[in-house]
C-alpha cells in the first residue's frame, strides 16, 4: 500500500488539496475525479485542466499509468469529504473512512507550495535587505534563516508524523494528552494520514462550557505538557495557536483530553541552553534579580538582559523585579507593555538578532500559550509557576546526575530533588486549601481562637 501512495501522491494531490476547489454536492464518486468546484463562490464549476494533473512530473496524462493510480484511489476510501475541515498556506485537512471502518484526517499538501514556497523565501530575503538598507536599525535577518532551516521540515509530512510519535511516546505519561495515530501506510512526503480527533478549540470557552470542560484544568494541565517538553525534554511543539490545541471528553472514559495537532514545526533545544533557560525561569519566578541578570547574559541578552526578561516572561519590569508568581496581571500592566513595545521596537530587533536561534521559536511558543491562557482567563496562575518549578527541578537534578562520580553524590542529589518537589507540592496544597471554601472558614475563624 505504501508503494501505491508513494506513486499516487502526486495525483491524489491535485485533486484533493487545491485551495478553493470542491467536487460537485453530489455524493462524492472517487472514479470521477475530473470534475470539480472551483472558485471562493461554491457555485462557479470548471474542469481540471490536463495542464493542472501534467504538472505532477510522476503521472502523465491519459497514460495507462493515469488510469491505473485513479483506480487505486477508490481502494483506499469508502468515503471523502471534499470540503475540507480546515485550510492554511501549506496545506489542508479532509476527513474520511477507510474500508475497515476508521475514521481518519488526510492531510494534503497544496499543489506547487514547495516551489512557491522557495521564491517567497527570496522575495522575503530581498525585501529585508531593502529595509535594512533604508532603516540600519531594523535587522530582521534572522527571519529568513529560521525560515531557510524549519520552511523544508514542515513541507515534509514524513518528518510531521515522526514528531507525532516521538512526542506521544515522550509524553506517554500525561493520560490528558492525545496525539492522533499515523497511519504509514497511507502517508507520503506530501500526504499525512493519521486518526480522525474531533474536539473544540481550545480558546472556546463556550465549547468547555457545553461538554462540561473545566477550564482551570485545561491551562494547567497545557501548563505541565509545555513545561515537560521545554525544561525536561529540550523537544517542543512550536506552533500551539487554538487551530492546532483542542479540547475534548475522551470517548471511552469520559476524562478531559488535549489533543496535539499538527507536528510540522518542532525546536530541538540544545543541552546548555536548555539548562541555562531553567535556571532563568527559576530566578525569574522568585525575583532573584541577580540570577535574571546572570543568565540573561550567558543566553545572549547582554546589556539588554532587562528588556530580555520582559520579553521572556511578557510582563513589565516592575512585575520582574517583584517576581512574576507574586505579582497578578493587570489590564494595566498589558497596556504599560503594549506602548513599550512599539517604543523599544530597535532594541527588540537588536535583541532579536543577539539571542541563539533556539530562543526565537521559544519566544513564538510562549506568545501563542500567553494568548490561550489570555482568552481563558488563567494568565499567570500560581500552578503554572508551580509546574514549571516542578520541570526546572527535575531537569537541573538530572543534570547533576549525569555529572555526579559517586553513587553518593547521586543519592544527595536525588534526595535533594525529593525534598524540593515536597515543598512544592506541600505549597500546592498550601494555596488550594486558602483558596477553598474550608480555608476561608479557618480564616475567618482563626481571630476568635486567640
Amino acid at each position: 500500500m505504501a508503494g501505491h501512495l508513494l506513486k499516487v501522491s502526486s495525483l491524489a494531490t491535485a485533486v484533493f488539496a487545491t485551495s478553493g476547489f470542491y467536487l460537485y454536492s453530489r455524493p462524492l464518486s472517487l472514479n470521477d475525479l475530473s470534475v470539480v468546484r472551483f472558485g471562493r463562490a461554491a457555485t462557479t464549476t470548471v474542469l481540471i485542466s490536463v495542464d493542472y494533473i501534467t504538472a505532477f512530473k510522476h503521472v502523465e496524462y491519459d497514460t495507462e499509468e493515469y488510469w491505473a493510480l485513479k483506480s487505486k484511489l477508490s481502494e483506499l476510501f469508502v468515503s471523502f469529504e471534499v470540503k475540507p475541515q480546515g485550510a492554511a498556506s501549506l496545506a489542508q485537512v479532509h476527513k474520511a473512512v477507510l474500508h475497515d471502518g476508521r475514521t481518519v484526517a488526510i492531510k494534503v499538501q497544496h499543489p506547487k507550495v514547495q516551489k512557491q514556497s522557495s521564491r517567497d523565501i527570496v522575495i522575503m530575503e530581498v525585501m529585508l535587505k531593502a529595509v535594512h538598507w533604508l532603516f540600519p536599525n531594523f535587522a530582521f535577518m534572522w527571519l529568513v534563516e529560521e525560515a531557510k532551516k524549519n520552511l523544508p521540515l514542515e513541507l515534509d509530512f514524513l518528518n510531521e508524523g515522526h514528531n507525532a510519535e516521538k512526542v506521544a511516546n515522550m509524553l506517554a505519561h500525561f493520560s490528558f494528552l492525545k496525539v492522533p495515530l499515523i497511519h504509514w501506510d497511507l502517508s507520503t512526503k506530501r500526504i499525512l494520514t493519521m486518526e480522525f480527533v474531533e474536539g473544540g478549540h481550545i480558546n472556546d470557552r463556550d465549547y468547555m462550557k457545553k461538554h462540561g470542560i473545566n477550564v482551570n484544568e485545561i491551562s494547567e494541565n497545557l501548563g505541565k505538557m509545555y513545561s515537560e517538553m521545554i525544561f525536561v525534554h529540550g523537544f517542543v511543539h512550536c506552533d500551539p495557536h487554538p487551530g492546532n490545541v483542542l479540547v475534548r471528553k475522551c470517548p471511552r472514559s469520559g476524562k478531559t483530553q488535549i489533543a496535539l495537532l499538527d507536528h510540522g514545526l518542532y525546536q530541538v533545544l540544545q543541552p546548555a541552553f536548555r539548562l541555562d533557560y531553567c535556571r532563568l525561569w527559576q530566578a525569574l519566578i522568585k525575583g532573584d534579580m541577580s540570577g535574571v541578570e546572570r543568565y540573561s547574559l550567558r543566553l545572549g541578552a547582554g546589556d539588554l538582559y532587562a528588556l530580555f526578561a520582559c520579553v521572556v516572561t511578557s510582563r513589565s519590569w516592575t512585575a520582574v523585579n517583584a517576581g512574576i508568581s507574586s505579582v497578578p496581571v493587570t489590564r494595566s500592566e498589558d497596556v504599560e507593555i503594549r506602548n513599550n513595545a512599539s517604543q523599544y521596537l530597535p532594541q527588540i530587533s537588536e535583541l532579536l538578532n543577539r539571542v541563539p536561534r533556539q530562543m526565537l521559536l521559544l519566544l513564538k511558543t510562549n506568545d501563542l500559550l500567553r494568548g490561550i491562557e489570555t482568552t481563558l482567563q488563567t494568565r499567570a496562575s500560581s500552578s503554572s509557576f508551580i509546574n514549571m518549578s516542578r520541570c526546572c527541578v527535575r531537569a537541573m537534578a538530572r543534570h547533576r546526575r549525569s555529572k555526579a562520580r559517586s553513587w553518593r553524590r547521586r543519592i544527595q542529589i536525588t534526595l535533594a530533588e525529593c525534598v524540593d518537589l515536597w515543598t512544592l507540592t506541600m505549597y500546592e496544597v498550601f494555596l488550594r486549601l486558602s483558596g477553598s471554601p474550608l480555608g476561608h472558614w479557618l480564616t475567618a475563624l482563626l481571630p476568635f481562637l486567640h
